[in-house]
């Protein structure tokens, strides 16, 4: 834990060298991300000292791929990254799953022959057995890793200025040791300090052990169990497991789902909060779009309240915009990513 804010206050301070000859922007929209990136030398998320990056679940919408992504960060400036393990994986030539093709081919084949699909057919022995082969091959996969190939992924977000702070490869309660102890060794060779996992104590007691070994951080990530019985009065249980859990933690679902304050969570557990998602959305009370995800500034989520907490108070907290409200046609998700990243610079500086 030491290693990686020692490692944040860096980047930040770094950063805040880079910035302060920065215009401010007068509206979200106003100033071209390119330009930051060129004042300050490289790409540039970094303002008054609040580290704004993105998740690339964020551009789930648009190819993968190794130079698709550095440019994606490139046109919307951002030089912080929670990296997807499946984004990372596809990069590094994990074979194709053929799960979802196979039950498309399926229903295809009911409806052509008028047959009615309830629930989840069932697929054929062949079909199962191409299932089977694959789960073999990513075992294999992952096994043999070809680690340079690892360093070289990882040399080439670096030689772009964009940090990867976390590796989202969701170890679990019933993952096999290998996987997790694959998932910290693959997320430490890309410099990240910290993996990710959905919330649940069970998760925290079975990976935490993996964390502590690794000398690396397991960040538990949050939808809606802050309004359920089991976490209502906070996330104390799972932290009580190891100093190495920590929090990953969502604003816009704490919010949107408790329609409590965020920022009051922050205050009282900052000192675990590794990362946050940062999003905007409504309240559970909002009469016909209850929990909803809005366009920045348009829900009601306080996300400058928030933003001026971490500012204010100098937290080493990566502020990751995840991208979850409807995209128009007319644009695309870099641009709404880019857009966000204005927003929270107009904010900050």
């Amino acid at each position: 834990m030491d290693k990686s804010r020692r490692h944040f206050l860096e980047v930040s301070a770094a950063a805040l060298a880079g910035i302060t000859v920065l215009p401010t922007l007068s509206s979200c929209a106003g100033n071209n991300a390119k330009a930051s990136a060129t004042s300050a030398g490289k790409i540039n998320s970094n303002f008054a000292g609040v580290a704004m990056g993105a998740i690339t679940y964020s551009w789930r919408s648009l190819p993968g791929g190794l130079d698709n992504l550095i440019n994606y960060c490139k046109e919307a400036n951002v030089s912080n990254l929670e990296l997807m393990g499946n984004d990372l994986e596809t990069i590094l030539g994990v074979p194709e799953n053929p799960t979802q093709r196979l039950f498309a081919e399926l229903r295809a084949a009911m409806e052509k022959a008028g047959q009615k699909i309830t629930g989840r057919p069932t697929l054929s022995a062949e079909a199962q057995a191409e299932i089977e082969k694959y789960n073999k091959d990513l075992d294999a996969f992952r096994t043999n890793m070809d680690w340079d190939k690892v360093e070289e992924v990882r040399k080439r977000f670096a030689a772009e200025g964009i940090d990867i702070h976390i590796v989202k490869t969701s170890p679990g309660a019933n993952s096999s040791d290998d996987y997790i102890d694959y998932s910290f060794k693959l997320a430490k060779a890309m410099g990240a300090s910290a993996v990710t996992t959905e919330m649940s104590l069970a998760a925290a007691q079975r990976v935490a052990p993996f964390a502590e070994k690794h000398d690396m951080i397991i960040a538990l990530h949050n939808h809606f169990q802050y309004a359920q019985d089991e976490f209502k009065d906070g996330p104390e249980q799972v932290l009580a497991v190891s100093p190495k859990v920590m929090l990953n933690f969502d604003q816009g679902h704490y919010f949107g789902s408790t329609g409590k304050n965020p920022v009051d969570f922050i205050k009282k557990y900052q000192d675990r909060i590794f990362s946050m998602h940062i999003k905007d959305k409504t309240g559970p009370n909002t009469e016909g779009a209850p929990n909803a995800n809005q366009v920045w500034g348009q829900g009601q989520t306080p996300l400058e309240e928030v933003l001026h907490y971490v500012r204010d108070n100098k937290l080493p907290i990566y502020c990751d915009i995840e991208l979850e409200y409807d995209v128009k046609p007319w644009s695309n998700a870099v641009k709404e990513v880019g857009t966000c990243v204005k927003y929270a610079r107009q904010i900050l500086m």
